[in-house]
């Protein structure tokens, strides 16, 4: 009787570590994606900017219709492509990762569009868009930079023994981070 006591015991330990395991590997997983979503979202809300600052900048400098393209091609890309971080291949994040690098360029060459326009640059419309993308991308900086520190968080959690048996068990993989862009390596040329 008393060696059944011990034995029920130790696997009611056992079941009440493995739940709170498990709750602890869901917890930490809903965090990182929704550490995801508030990156998409910062994205979005930087797509959602550029018709203003496009019509803007349109409205000064007509015939830089090239670079009106550009930005609107680079934005449309950008928005049709979005990750799921739980189920997300590096392939996925790389090609989400090109497409926001090439509308961060396309924006880069409007706002030196805007160089070319004294009274563009005056324009309070436009410094409030600037001011705006500005915030925004610093939005998306930290949403990238709480993301990592989420998904570090929970690949560590899911990897390390014992919590990697329950891991495997119940289909916890790890997730992808966000790395910088191959062009973020090189030092932007400033000219005036």
């Amino acid at each position: 009787m008393k060696k059944s006591t011990i034995i029920i015991a130790v696997l009611a330990i056992i079941a009440i570590w493995a739940v709170s395991a498990y709750n602890g590997m869901v917890g930490i997983q809903e965090e990182a994606t929704n550490a995801a979503a508030n990156v998409q979202s910062a994205y979005q809300r930087r797509a959602d900017l550029i018709p203003n600052l496009v019509e803007t900048v349109k409205g000064y400098a007509a015939h830089e219709e090239n670079t009106f393209k550009e930005v609107t091609e680079a934005r449309a890309k950008a928005t049709q492509m979005t990750i799921d971080p739980s189920n997300c291949t590096p392939e996925q994040l790389q090609a989400f990762q090109e497409a926001q690098g090439q509308l961060g360029a396309a924006l880069g060459k409007l706002l030196a569009v805007s160089e070319n326009y004294p009274e563009l640059k005056a324009n309070e419309q436009f410094m409030d868009l600037q001011k705006q993308l500005e915030g925004t991308e610093n939005r998306i900086n930290e949403a990238r930079n709480k993301f990592n520190a989420v998904v570090t968080e929970y690949n560590k959690q899911i990897r390390s023994f014992p919590k990697n048996i329950f891991a495997s068990i119940f289909g916890f993989r790890t997730m992808e981070k966000f790395a910088a862009d191959a062009a973020a390596q090189n030092a932007p040329s400033v000219k005036f």
